[in-house]
């Protein structure tokens, strides 16, 4: 049985007097290639529906626990919230932000779920892990 996923994902970082505008449209582009992104003054902001590529790339660089460990410490009722490097983004990488935002600000990211519940899309984004490998209730 396939299961629906039902969520807004709403981006948002800065953008910096010293910083290429176009830049950062691409480096939000890259983690959610799905994304509607527009510049309003003095950000980029996106809206998607879907984590599907995010989720890939977790699985990818092999951070799955990091990540379930960053969303469920970001967990509210309808939701969780996270924050990425800026930085690292721009490389095509990864990177939970913690504590103090970095000079160039960071990316932040609010996942509103609405089917099926939080817990479980948690799951599907980030499976748990057993020994290092995922644990995946999708198959994937």
């Amino acid at each position: 049985m396939t299961t629906i996923y039902s969520v807004d994902v709403r981006v948002e970082t800065p953008v910096n007097d010293t910083e290429v505008t176009d830049r950062v449209v691409d480096t939000v582009a890259g983690l959610f290639p799905k994304a509607d992104v527009r510049t309003e003054p003095g950000e980029v902001v996106a809206e998607t529906h879907s984590l599907e590529r995010f989720s890939d790339q977790l699985h990818d660089q092999e951070i799955l626990d990091t990540a379930r460990r960053e969303f469920q410490d970001g967990t509210r009722e309808e939701g969780f919230a996270f924050s990425l490097k800026k930085q690292a983004a721009s490389e095509g990488v990864i990177n939970f932000a913690v504590g103090e935002p970095d000079e160039l600000g960071d990316i932040d990211v609010a996942v509103t779920v609405r089917e099926p519940s939080v817990e479980e899309y948690v799951d599907h984004v980030a499976p748990p892990t057993r020994d290092g490998t995922p644990v995946d209730p999708d198959g994937r």
